[in-house]
């Protein structure tokens, strides 16, 4: 089947954001007199947006330390944390192999690109620019872009309206079982990639419609497909 737009998780598909995402995260619990937390944890945690990894993260250390619960005020510690991953987003993140290559001869062959994500649009952008992985995506949606987030179907609907894509020839590539719980609400191919922050289970447990390997594996895949229909 030919293949006419795909749309692409950001954190734990297209790149490693993990280490800039544990340090704003532990910076903030360092203000409020918490212990560094293992980067092993958090990267579970990653997935749904930066406010909800930080609830689950307080919650985390409240499970263990009930008492700390009167020095930690929520909405504080969010917006402390915000304005941490503001100065932190794009400064370690690295691309994962492949990735330029791949979204370039998509591109080149007249596939339409979009990026969703749960990460909040203004850090996914500053995370997109400082890649330059930006130019290669028409349309980017955030976890506060539209009223819903992944995995609601609204999102991937939306992004077929605004790029007029069918929904037999579109598929929605990541790396958890929100991704790809996401395109089966939607109706579209749900691809994933085995690495990434899938909280730490392996992607077949979330049953996509197909795994790659490799990020270039889809762009041959998707090509192949373009070639023969």
């Amino acid at each position: 089947m030919r293949y006419d737009a795909l749309s692409f998780d950001l954190d734990g598909t297209l790149a490693d954001t993990a280490d800039e995402i544990g340090a704003a995260a532990n910076l903030t619990l360092a203000e409020f007199g918490v212990p560094p937390q293992p980067q092993s944890l958090i990267v579970k945690l990653i997935g749904g947006g930066t406010r909800e990894l930080m609830l689950r993260l307080l919650a985390h250390v409240l499970l263990e330390r009930p008492l700390r619960a009167a020095r930690l005020p929520i909405d504080e510690v969010i917006a402390r944390f915000g304005q941490h991953y503001a100065a932190a987003a794009g400064t370690t993140v690295r691309p994962y192999a492949g990735c330029r290559e791949t979204l370039q001869r998509l591109r080149d062959a007249g596939v339409r690109l979009a990026c969703i994500t749960n990460k909040e649009q203004r850090y996914a952008r500053q995370v997109l620019r400082v890649t330059q992985l930006d130019a290669y995506f028409e349309l980017l949606i955030g976890g506060d872009t539209l009223p819903h987030k992944k995995p609601h179907r609204d999102v991937i609907d939306h992004v077929l309206s605004v790029m007029k894509a069918a929904q037999e020839r579109f598929a929605h590539v990541g790396d958890s079982h929100t991704d790809v719980q996401t395109a089966r609400n939607a109706g579209v191919a749900a691809w994933a990639v085995p690495y990434g922050y899938n909280g730490g289970e392996p992607i077949e447990l979330a049953k996509p419609h197909r795994i790659f390997a490799t990020l270039p594996d889809i762009a041959e895949h998707v090509l192949s497909a373009e070639l023969c229909s």
